[in-house]
């Protein structure tokens, strides 16, 4: 079993894998993308997972946060046992828990960045007044009150990448999770938005997990796993950077 290293390593188990397993055919040949996978991860821990490319990174990421099924093992957060459940259950289980940050935006181009935001709202049927005003406190959060009324094309690469982590936090998902979310960003607007999920972790207690190439990125982990060919070789404890430059509105 993966041991609890980090900033966070005297909470309890939020989330686990146990055994997992991705298996599928690809050319007629068979990938292993989790090859024998156990994972524990405490609340409130930033966990950063690295490894090259094909090396089951991002498929251990999507099978932890219910967009993906394994092959074979168990995924259990909190007392939910998702490797079990259907998919609206499944569904379900996304929309409160997890608050998901990709590469590429997924912002809808006709909406304004305040109705970007407000979008989960919609599908859980929360009034139009409620959810705006919800997410008029979270783009003020995160200093985009004055872009409320903007479309995504009017919006920087880093405005862009804030409107959709304010949309990731509509709900208030105990996690965060990020595949390369810096990855379309420059530098400077890429540590800006890693200074805000080190903020989400460290001052709001969220449990983020972020899958990275990038050296500078992980940096700001409470913790590293390494993958290669679907496997954890290397689990390390991190001395995460200090957020002396985060500019977050509080």
């Amino acid at each position: 079993m993966a041991k609890q290293n980090g900033n966070h390593n005297n909470n309890a188990t939020f989330i686990s894998g146990y055994g997992l397993r991705k298996h599928f055919k690809l050319g007629g040949q068979l990938v292993r993308a989790l090859d024998g996978v156990d994972v524990e991860i405490p609340k409130g821990q930033f966990l950063g997972i690295m490894g090259p490319s094909g090396s089951g990174k991002s498929t251990l990421l999507y099978v932890m946060g219910g967009l993906d099924r394994p092959t074979g093992g168990e995924v259990i957060v909190g007392d939910k046992y998702l490797h079990s459940m259907n998919g609206e259950e499944l569904a379900r289980f996304r929309r409160e828990s997890i608050g998901f940050i990709f590469q590429q935006f997924h912002l809808v181009p006709t909406l304004t960045a305040l109705e970007n935001v407000a979008l989960p709202g919609v599908f859980a049927g929360i009034p139009r007044e409620v959810r705006e005003k919800r997410s008029r406190q979270l783009l003020n959060t995160l200093g985009m009150g004055e872009r409320l009324d903007h479309k995504p094309s009017q919006l920087s690469g880093g405005q862009q990448q804030r409107v959709a982590i304010a949309r990731a936090l509509f709900n208030n998902p105990p996690i965060i999770m990020g595949d390369e979310p810096t990855g379309a960003l420059d530098s400077k607007t890429g540590e800006t938005v890693m200074n805000l999920l080190r903020w989400l972790a460290t001052r709001q207690g969220k449990t983020v997990i972020i899958v990275t190439h990038d050296a500078g990125v992980a940096s700001y982990a409470d913790r590293l796993l390494h993958l290669r060919d679907g496997r954890i070789v290397d689990d390390i404890p991190a001395a995460p950077q200090e957020m002396e430059n985060l500019h977050v509105n509080r």
